[in-house]
């Protein structure tokens, strides 16, 4: 790792970003919130414990339903 210049913190796919504009905000916190659901650790948003989903539920950002498996398809990061 030290001779590639790798740190242990990081994973070699990790990318920078800095978010550009609320829509560019708006859509990492829509790949955050279904990332549980896409990979199979839940069958909707709602009901991964370690989420914010519930906070933006509550805010009025997201619909109590958003965060199915019906959503994933149109998902900009696929």
């Amino acid at each position: 790792m030290q001779r590639r210049g790798e740190s242990a913190i990081w994973q070699r796919r990790f990318w920078e970003h800095q978010i550009r504009d609320e829509r560019d905000f708006e859509r990492h916190m829509d790949y955050v919130h279904i990332n549980p659901v896409k990979h199979g650790q839940v069958a909707h948003a709602s009901l991964w414990p370690y989420s914010s989903f519930g906070r933006y539920v509550r805010e009025g950002v997201y619909p109590a339903d958003w965060g199915g498996p019906a959503e994933m398809p149109d998902l900009w990061w696929e």
